[in-house]
């Protein structure tokens, strides 16, 4: 099973958010749907970066390593693979 560490942001060096899941397209759209509280209300609704992962452990260290970052660190993660801050829902595999 695939699990991913994803970030989100409300535009380009916004407000972001940092998570994890197994659903990541799922996951997406219940952001999108302001289910979540910190992304419903900072408007946050763009996938901007993600990475997959074969295992829950390694997932969950990376997500809370992120976590821990400076703002300044995630925006360069962001930018490295995405300099445009371009919405990344359709690259999600399967």
């Amino acid at each position: 099973m695939a699990h991913f560490v994803y970030i989100m942001a409300s535009r380009p060096c916004g407000a972001m958010y940092t998570g994890r899941t197994t659903d990541l397209r799922a996951r997406v759209e219940t952001h999108r749907a302001g289910l979540s509280g910190h992304t419903a209300k900072y408007n946050i609704r763009r996938l901007v970066w993600f990475e997959e992962h074969d295992c829950f452990e390694a997932s969950i260290r990376r997500e809370r390593a992120i976590k821990r970052w400076r703002r300044d660190w995630k925006i360069a993660l962001i930018t490295q693979s995405n300099p445009n801050w371009h919405e990344l829902t359709p690259q999600i595999p399967g």
